[in-house]
């Protein structure tokens, strides 16, 4: 049996506290390929490089039985973007005509 989505969830948010987390089973449900979106303060200051290390190494034990992880998105609060699918409010920007 392969990594559960709850598995991956689980690991990624004890080890990095992320303010938003998306996992995504890409592999049909057998569990060797994800999908990962994430937001936390723990990457503030990191190149991409490192925060991509960082997921890698958050999920050591399940890479043994994973096969592709592709991880879409990894970044720090003040660089995240929320779409309205993320997030219940969205900003609005009020136009004036002059």
């Amino acid at each position: 049996m392969g990594v559960t989505k709850e598995q991956v969830e689980a690991s990624l948010t004890s080890k990095l506290n992320p303010v938003h987390l998306e996992v995504i089973d890409t592999s049909g449900g057998c569990g060797s390929s994800f999908a990962v979106e994430i937001v936390s303060e723990e990457f503030e200051g990191k190149r991409l490089l490192e925060r991509h290390r960082m997921v890698n190494a958050a999920l050591e034990e399940e890479m043994k039985e994973i096969h592709a992880l592709s991880i879409k998105k990894a970044q720090a609060p003040q660089q995240w973007n929320p779409t309205p699918e993320d997030s219940s409010t969205t900003a609005t920007n009020p136009t004036t005509d002059a």
